[in-house]
Order: C-alpha cells, then sequence, then structure tokens
C-alpha cells in the first residue's frame, strides 16, 4: 500500500480538526487521525507525519483515504469487520445445549467442557461461549429439600402475615439458637491482605471448648436479644425465655417465631407458657429454616466475626459475640419480608426454589 490521494481540507475541515486535537476529553484515536490529516496538509512525508503522530506508515496512509472518501466523520467512526471466523451454525448451538442438559456418557456426573467440546467438534472456548450466553453452570450443584410438612401452608400463611401484617401492642420475635460454635485458636497471627494476595490463616488450631448463642430477632425494631451458654437443653431455653420476658414491656404480646427442635416443645416449656399467656409460639415448617428471619443474624455473625476469628477461650469467644450483638443493636434496621404467602406456595408447588 503507498500514498495515492493528495490531502487538502478545506478550512472548516482545518477548523474541526484543530478543534478535535485540542479537545482532551475526546479518544486517543480520534486526536491521533485528526493530527495525521493535520500533518498531511503541511505536505509533510508519510514517513514525517507517522514519527510526528506517533503510528505506523499503512496507518497515516489508511487515514488519508478514509479522510479522502468520507471527510472528517469518517475520522470519527471505526468501519465494522466480519469476525475472524463465522459463528456457530444454530444446529451446533442446539446440540451443545442438548448434550449439556443430558447424562454425559460413561460413570462420570456431569459434562466438562473440554469432553463437550469434543463430542460436538468445536473449541473449547466456543463451548464456553455458547454456556456463558445461556446462562449454563454444569460444574456447579446446588442442594434443595421439600418440607413434607402436612400443615405446611398454613404456617407459611402464619409466619408471612406475622412479618408482613404484624399484630399491633405485640412484639414478633423470631428466636433460634446457634449451637457449637467453637473457640478456635490459631498457632501463628494471620497475615494481613496484601496487593496480589489475600488475608492468609495457618491451617492448624487450638480448640478451647463451644459456646450455644441463644438469639431473638426483633422483627419490628430490628435489634436482637442474645445470650452464650454453655449447653443447649430445656433448662438453657427456659432461662433464655425468661431474659425476654424480663426485657420486654409489661402488657405487650409476644409472638415467638422458632424451628421444630424437641427443647422448644419439652413438656417444662409448655408448662412456662401455659404460667404465661402473653407468649404465643408460631412453628416453621419442617425443612424449612430459611423462614426463620434470625438465621440471617447467624450468617452474618458467623461472616463477619466468628469465621476468621481467633479466641484464645470461650470467655474470649463469647465477648466477642456480645461486641457483636451491641454493634448490631447500635445500628439496627427493621427485618422486611418481600415474598407474599401465596407466592411462596406457588413457587414450592412448582419446584422452584422461594426467595424472599
Amino acid at each position: 500500500m503507498a500514498q495515492t490521494v493528495c490531502v487538502i481540507p478545506s478550512a472548516a475541515d482545518l477548523t474541526r480538526l484543530s478543534a478535535i486535537v485540542a479537545d482532551r476529553g475526546r479518544p486517543l484515536k480520534h486526536i491521533q487521525r485528526a493530527r495525521i490529516v493535520l500533518l498531511s496538509a503541511e505536505r509533510l512525508s508519510v514517513l514525517d507525519v507517522a514519527q510526528q503522530a506517533g503510528v505506523s506508515r499503512p496507518a497515516v496512509w489508511r487515514w488519508q483515504q478514509r479522510y479522502a472518501e468520507e471527510g472528517v466523520e469518517g475520522l470519527l467512526r471505526d468501519k465494522t469487520r466480519p469476525p475472524g471466523k463465522p459463528p456457530h451454525s444454530t444446529d451446533t448451538v442446539a446440540e451443545v445445549l442438548a448434550l449439556t442438559c443430558s447424562e454425559p456418557p460413561g460413570e462420570v456426573t456431569h459434562w466438562t467442557g473440554r469432553a463437550l467440546a469434543q463430542a460436538v467438534g468445536i473449541s473449547l472456548r466456543s463451548v464456553q461461549r455458547i454456556w456463558d450466553a445461556h446462562r449454563l453452570q454444569p460444574h456447579r450443584v446446588r442442594s434443595f429439600k421439600r418440607s413434607n410438612d402436612p400443615a405446611f401452608a398454613e404456617k407459611v400463611e402464619d409466619i408471612v402475615g406475622l412479618y408482613m401484617d404484624p399484630p399491633r401492642h405485640a412484639v414478633v420475635l423470631s428466636l433460634d439458637e446457634k449451637s457449637q460454635i467453637q473457640a478456635l485458636e490459631r498457632t501463628r497471627p494471620s497475615r494481613p491482605v496484601t496487593p496480589g494476595r489475600p488475608e492468609t490463616q495457618t491451617h492448624d488450631y487450638i480448640r478451647h471448648g463451644t459456646t450455644t448463642l441463644f438469639a431473638a430477632l426483633d422483627v419490628l425494631e430490628g435489634t436482637v436479644i442474645g445470650r452464650c451458654m454453655q449447653r443447649h437443653r430445656h433448662d438453657e431455653f427456659l432461662r433464655f425465655l425468661n431474659t425476654i420476658e424480663a426485657a420486654v414491656p409489661a402488657g405487650k404480646l409476644i409472638h415467638v417465631i422458632l424451628d421444630n427442635y424437641g427443647t422448644h416443645k419439652h413438656p417444662k416449656v409448655r408448662a412456662w407458657l401455659a404460667r404465661h399467656p402473653r407468649w404465643i409460639f408460631h412453628f416453621t415448617p419442617t425443612s424449612a429454616s430459611w423462614m426463620n428471619a434470625v438465621e440471617g443474624f447467624f450468617s452474618a455473625l458467623t461472616r463477619r466475626r466468628l469465621k476468621r476469628g481467633s479466641f484464645s477461650g470461650i470467655v474470649d469467644l463469647q465477648a466477642a459475640i456480645n461486641r457483636y450483638i451491641a454493634e448490631h443493636n447500635g445500628r439496627p434496621k427493621p427485618f422486611v419480608w418481600t415474598k407474599p404467602a401465596a407466592a411462596i406456595l406457588d413457587a414450592v408447588n412448582g419446584n422452584a426454589a422461594p426467595s424472599v
């Protein structure tokens, strides 16, 4: 390719090209192309234009030709180019999707990208692009569990009603226990995050015992009443109920949402409820812990305070938990449930995982 045009811009084009070069907000490629035309208008050689513009000689020839054919507007847009390889046919894409959603041959559990690419006769990257476009992830698996509670619908409507339309002059508490919280002490201090390396911890640790956290989340206020105890029996559960009884103002009904753990239905617990008529228990359906709002608090506690923590003993662990509860109560947020009961029942009947 050689120079085949003589660049002679008009006065209007020179003004516009100079403005493009002076505009710091312009893309660099637009500025380079405008400089090529301006330098070419000064009757410089192609080599000089290329050196001063910082481009190659073929680039100078290309944009001289583009300006001669399309003017300044031709410098500001790129021509579309066909892909280096033609896209795969619809039949090939359909074959990839069908195989991905079918059982692989032999005793392997799922398709891999290389195995599917070999079976179809395309590249691994092509398989990955088709998977990305159709949101297929055969390497991942998720578990689910259906509740077999015969009163599932009634319990869902009851609990969702408490979340979305709580009764007046009442306190709605989501209560549960997080048992077997281990006080683990790392044998060496953790190394902090550095550029290119995450935080590191030693693999080995010293066990200092366990504790159980009893917690009740006030759905309306967002605050948590928590107490750490050594064991997880009905005796400790009754002590925690007495703690809540003392904390909730008199004259208010207390609606408690909790799971079906045997401790919650112990005869002594039922006798305690009979002596405290303002308490009403609402049990979640079996295998439906996702309906208990306090589980979200336990998840945040685990991620933010326990998972990476190093504790010298049970007292240190319990102190860390109590500090986290105090920090949480310092900036509480009401719990908001957005999924109505009818939508949950429809999702469960349609084999879809309900979300809140």
